[in-house]
């Protein structure tokens, strides 16, 4: 009988339905319970040996990616100033001292003495190298050259300058991802100012929120978005929540840059200097502002290289958005790396999404659960749409193995790098490689340069609770502009561990899955809030005296569902009142939230404290 690997050629073609049917029939005799998950993906020898992750392993004689994950953590400091070697970063002045850690393990100090602008290694490409590959709905295909994006951003950043801005300004970007918004953003942190990120998704009230907490000097945004062929007013959202001066992409934006120099030499930084400021779901219901150095894309860059195995020859295609800190990390992971970025503008659910991915030969492609679902709901994507795959990176929510078999089927299966961190890391923590086998819904490896405990809630080592990461690397956050950064991540918290707040449960044969938040935070279609957040808006609901909300993992996994418990004034329709609360979500909050039940309940369960047990919510409620 031929094995599974030797099975995967003769399934191209066949409906996923026949592809689960044949797998089944090797499933049957497998044990999870003694090996872990079933070995999807299986990298070949040849696979193993064109992979950056053996190019470094050869360079420092460690022949196992055990011995190597290993060495990374044992040995950061040479871990790190090797890899910035390999990656290729760029100095105005060359560190001192890679690490030092003179002020404890919360507050290291990395590249001490060094003087950079990370904007200058997203250049290193030829200027005849494509960049960006784009286009907008409907459109055609558009090519836009490193030389082309660097003399872009460079007008961009004269631009700011002649306007009297100055270094450590934050200028906001509410714009969608696109060529245009790329060379901002690059041109905002040449300039040694700060951008600020925020989500093209959000309600004014929202954008007001993050807007005053940067204070923002100057908005980069558009007169309209086209999803789906729906045509969505974005500045009038700008203009409702701030009267700070705007540059209109469709208007103002080509004037602004019209008359400026393609020549700007990039400020001089310190490591440590901001240069830009993303927002996270805070406890309280307002976002908390996590600032991203010259240091954080290092992280970004380092796990593209290693884990995507990103390289200059690779198209990345990742949907996603400035105001996430994807956008960001899809901009330095591809160009520090000198692959190409593609972005489609439109819907990533829609056919001609998967048209884009055929057409610029997309080879590293970027998802998160509630696409892949919608695909395999709706049957538009076609095994030729991935003809020039090496792999998937799925990050954002739980998955599950039913939707993510349906995905590798798709490219003829095809590893998933599963890819679990947060903003305040600057990446992953815990994620796959192309070294290691694949099975869809699963981790292989704590990221390079990184490593965790798990602990239950006595604080001992367990297999199954929650992930607390073992400090330091680049990367990880050391401040925050509105909240406490030591009592969020390290208040009482056992050795000197940062808290993260996900759960996490360790497999047989080094495999892991992600089980969802395990504080008051959650993922909702890939964006994380907090329950304090929508509490807040649906508190302000007519005829409701509390709420709480809470995430809800459907079983075999996949994207959390939002379940609302409401405590009322008087009776309304249980029907009601689940649309009165969306419609309050959509107007104050983020119309991509979506409620998927009420429960009403005479009263909330409390602590001693007053505290609402959540967690005890969660535990009881049943899809």
């Amino acid at each position: 009988m031929k094995s599974w690997q030797e099975t995967i050629p003769t399934l191209k073609g066949i409906t996923p339905q026949e592809k689960r049917s044949v797998f089944d029939q090797f499933l049957r005799y497998w044990d999870e319970g003694k090996n872990g998950p079933f070995p999807v993906w299986e990298p070949s020898k040849d696979e193993i040996e064109k992979t950056n992750i053996f190019s470094m392993m050869k360079d420092l004689q460690i022949f196992s990616y055990k011995g190597f994950h290993q060495f990374s953590v044992d040995h950061r400091d040479a871990f790190w100033e090797k890899t910035l070697d390999k990656i290729g970063i760029i100095y105005k002045k060359k560190y001192e001292n890679i690490l030092d850690l003179s002020d404890g393990l919360e507050f290291p100090k990395w590249l001490k003495g060094a003087k950079l602008n990370i904007s200058d290694s997203c250049f290193k490409a030829s200027s005849q190298k494509t960049a960006i590959i784009s286009q907008s709905e409907n459109g055609p295909l558009k090519y836009t050259t490193f030389g082309e994006l660097n003399s872009l951003s460079n007008q961009v950043a004269n631009a700011l300058a002649s306007m009297g801005l100055k270094k450590g300004d934050a200028i906001a970007i509410l714009m969608s991802m696109n060529m245009e918004s790329v060379a901002i953003y690059l041109g905002i942190v040449k300039a040694g100012m700060v951008v600020v990120s925020i989500a093209d998704s959000f309600a004014p009230e929202e954008i007001a929120t993050r807007l005053k907490i940067s204070k923002t000097k100057l908005i980069f945004t558009q007169e309209l978005l086209i999803r789906g062929g729906k045509k969505l007013p974005l500045l009038e959202k700008v203009k409702k929540a701030s009267d700070i001066p705007n540059i209109v992409l469709e208007t103002t934006f080509p004037q602004f840059v019209k008359e400026q120099s393609k020549d700007f030499e990039s400020k001089e930084m310190d490591p440590n200097d901001f240069s830009n400021i993303l927002f996270s779901s805070g406890t309280t219901g307002e976002p908390k502002a996590i600032p991203w150095t010259h240091l954080t894309p290092l992280k970004c860059a380092s796990d593209g290289f290693y884990h995507q195995d990103i390289k200059p020859s690779d198209v990345v295609c990742w949907p996603t958005n400035l105001g996430w800190m994807m956008g960001p990390w899809l901009i330095y992971a591809s160009l520090i790396n000198q692959a190409t970025i593609a972005i489609y503008e439109g819907l990533p659910t829609s056919l001609e999404f998967g048209e884009f991915i055929l057409k610029s030969k997309v080879s590293v492609l970027g998802v998160v659960p509630s696409i892949v679902k919608t695909w395999r709901s709706n049957g538009l994507m076609k095994e030729d749409y991935f003809l020039s795959l090496k792999c998937f990176s799925s990050t954002g929510e739980c998955s599950n193995f039913e939707d993510y078999f349906y995905l590798m089927g798709l490219s003829n299966f095809k590893p998933i790098i599963e890819y679990c961190g947060g903003t305040e890391i600057g990446g992953s923590y815990l994620g796959g490689t192309l070294v290691q086998p694949s099975s869809p819904g699963t981790f292989s490896t704590p990221i390079l340069g990184l490593d965790f405990k798990i602990l239950d809630e006595f604080g001992k080592d367990c297999e199954e609770g929650e992930i607390f990461i073992i400090p330091p690397s680049i990367g990880l956050s050391t401040t925050l502009l509105n909240a406490d950064h030591h009592k969020i991540y390290y208040e009482g918290t056992p050795g000197n561990l940062r808290r993260h707040g996900d759960r996490v449960r360790k497999l047989p044969n080094g495999y892991f899955r992600g089980q969802g938040r395990a504080d008051d935070t959650m993922n909702l279609g890939g964006i994380k809030t907090s329950s304090a957040e929508i509490e807040r808006v649906l508190n302000k609901v007519e005829g409701v005296i509390e709420t709480a909300a809470i995430a809800v993992e459907p079983e075999g996994g996949g994207a959390s569902l939002l379940v609302i418990f409401a405590v009322l004034k008087n009776e309304i329709p249980k029907i009601d009142l689940q649309n009165k609360f969306q419609a309050a979500i959509k107007e104050k909050l983020n119309p991509l939230f979506k409620v998927f039940d009420v429960v009403l309940t005479p009263a909330l369960p409390r602590t001693a404290s007053n505290k609402v047990l959540r967690r005890t919510l969660r535990s009881s409620y049943k899809i």
